[in-house]
């Protein structure tokens, strides 16, 4: 419970903000905490705002998925492989700074509105932090360890799997977890601008009718979800890095 007094104290004071600039602004577009919290009952116990929450973890969860076996998988073979670096690395670096959001328009011309476009630029917006830490935590991992490894007979699979890979999930984590927040980000960006249904396309509709409380809820709605998926992740990160995490040393066995 004391771990996690300053993040309680925090969404005090973010309430309370919210609570005086209501009350300084007295915009209708900007209600107070008690009504976005008094609207959250009736919004998920509606059965289509209950679809939408649901389509949207949906495409997410394909979204980060994919990013995540294709950024491993491709960021530790740059981290690897001197060669693959050298031709890859450019092509990563420009495509990198590109705000993936600005990709929907097109990926709709070609693909539509439905969850394809959707789920492809989730992928897109996620998948490079994994692709950059990999590379990195392939990069990290000792020469001397790998070729001694391959010099006992270890094969090139055996030292991905029994090195390279444990030596370089610290890194991986670290962009897992920066890619699951902007795989949450995308997704919310992609319904808005293709809006068919999700938590995007509920959050414009309740502005469209002016349901200021209902969009707030909304917003606290993708709030938590943000929330609960990064405490499971941490969850999931502490239990494949307990080692990590106690200061001790990964302990090869090559023999």
């Amino acid at each position: 419970m004391t771990r996690h007094i300053p993040s309680i104290c925090a969404g005090v004071a973010l309430l309370l903000l919210w609570e005086i600039a209501h009350r300084s602004f007295g915009l209708s577009g900007l209600p107070g905490p008690v009504s976005a919290f008094r609207a959250l009952p009736e919004l998920l116990s509606d059965g289509d705002a209950l679809y939408d929450i649901a389509q949207s973890l949906q495409r997410m969860a394909a979204g980060y998925l994919l990013a995540a076996v294709f950024g491993i998988s491709f960021g530790l073979l740059m981290g690897t492989s001197p060669l693959a670096e050298r031709l890859l690395n450019p092509l990563i670096m420009m495509i990198y700074p590109i705000p993936k959001a600005a990709l929907m328009p097109i990926l709709m011309i070609w693909l539509g509105i439905g969850d394809a476009s959707k789920i492809l630029v989730i992928f897109l917006g996620s998948s490079l932090p994994i692709i950059y830490h990999a590379w990195q935590g392939g990069r990290s991992v000792s020469q001397i360890v790998v070729w001694s490894a391959a010099a006992m007979g270890m094969g090139p699979v055996q030292r991905l799997f029994r090195i390279v890979l444990p030596a370089a999930l610290p890194e991986i984590f670290i962009g897992l977890r920066t890619g699951l927040i902007l795989a949450l980000i995308t997704m919310v960006v992609s319904e808005i601008v293709a809006r068919s249904n999700g938590i995007g396309n509920l959050l414009f509709n309740s502005m469209d009718m002016a349901l200021y409380d209902r969009m707030f809820a909304a917003i606290i709605i993708i709030a938590a979800m943000g929330y609960v998926l990064d405490l499971i992740f941490e969850a999931i990160r502490t239990r494949f890095l307990r080692w990590s995490d106690s200061g001790e040393h990964i302990q090869v066995a090559v023999g």
